[in-house]
């Protein structure tokens, strides 16, 4: 596990000390998690030291995986790297080996969008506008709170730790994730290739993560409804939605459907075997399999 050093000639790896961020945090847990039992030492600057080869330097020292300087390495879409997709970029793939992962490529370049990516983004200043009427913390965000707070007494190299620990968990289960994803998405497609364009629903035998692969295939345009077997028993049957980014549905449930349960639910929709209608109208969920074809052919007869 990681361990902040106080002597530079204790540490495998060096980055900057002072106010943590998601960048080094990050890197450092990722190096922990390749590398393992990673020893680093904090410094403000690296000038005056000498750096031995098995000393991995990130985030300070304007070197390979350093990004202050003027000519840093930029994305394909112009969202410049930090010293986390440095890392990534060099040693994920060999890192992922480390796994049982047979789609290597599609899962490196997946975590690279989901995770990587913005604390690059966020750590070079290109933040995200975000409309709620609420706060949102992101990752970098949630990083933040484990500077040692006014007044606390708490130890900045031990914080450090704490910080990493948790980007150490989130990263694991971040290729899990991520690896899951691509295999579902493997799956989905050739469930798809089944599916006419004039069909409107998808019924897996499974659950599996479907959505971001649906709304980003032009074939499945047409569908409207996924239904699969409830963990909770049962069946569910959930709403597509139009995108992505807007989650109103292509076609929602009736709307004196919503909120309704069991007995109810039943006499206004006239089905028997139905369970629930989220006040939403974006999922309905059913005790039987018979239950499911009914809904759907109630629901898409006019369609």
């Amino acid at each position: 596990m990681i361990k902040v050093v106080d002597k530079i000639e204790e540490a495998n790896c060096i980055t900057h000390s002072g106010t943590m961020h998601a960048d080094e945090v990050f890197s450092t847990a990722f190096l922990d998690l390749y590398l393992e039992n990673v020893k680093v030492f904090r410094t403000a600057k690296v000038e005056g030291y000498k750096i031995r080869e098995d000393q991995l330097v990130y985030d300070i020292g304007r070197g390979k995986f350093d990004h202050h300087q003027q000519d840093a390495l930029r994305r394909d879409n112009n969202i410049p790297y930090c010293s986390f997709g440095l890392l990534w970029k060099e040693y994920g793939k060999e890192f992922l080996k480390k796994y049982d992962i047979l789609l290597i490529d599609k899962v490196f370049t997946g975590i690279d969008k989901d995770l990587v990516e913005g604390i690059d983004a966020d750590d070079n200043g290109v933040f995200p506008k975000i409309e709620a009427p609420y706060r949102v913390k992101t990752i970098p965000n949630v990083i933040k709170i484990f500077n040692p707070s006014y007044d606390s007494g708490q130890i900045e190299s031990e914080q450090f730790e704490k910080a990493c620990k948790i980007a150490r968990d989130i990263i694991e289960e971040e290729v899990y994730y991520m690896n899951g994803k691509v295999q579902a998405e493997e799956e989905i497609m050739k469930q798809l290739e089944g599916v006419g364009k004039d069909s409107h629903y998808l019924l897996l035998d499974k659950f599996l993560p479907y959505e971001e692969t649906i709304l980003q295939t032009p074939e499945a345009e047409n569908l409207y409804f996924v239904a699969y077997p409830s963990n909770r028993g049962g069946y569910a049957i959930k709403v597509v939605p139009k995108s992505l980014e807007d989650r109103i549905p292509r076609l929602p449930f009736p709307e004196e459907w919503a909120g309704l349960e069991g007995e109810e639910l039943e006499e206004v929709s006239k089905i028997t075997g139905l369970s629930f209608c989220h006040s939403g109208r974006f999922i309905v969920t059913c005790k039987t399999l018979d239950a499911v074809y009914k809904v759907l052919e109630k629901i898409l007869v006019d369609c």
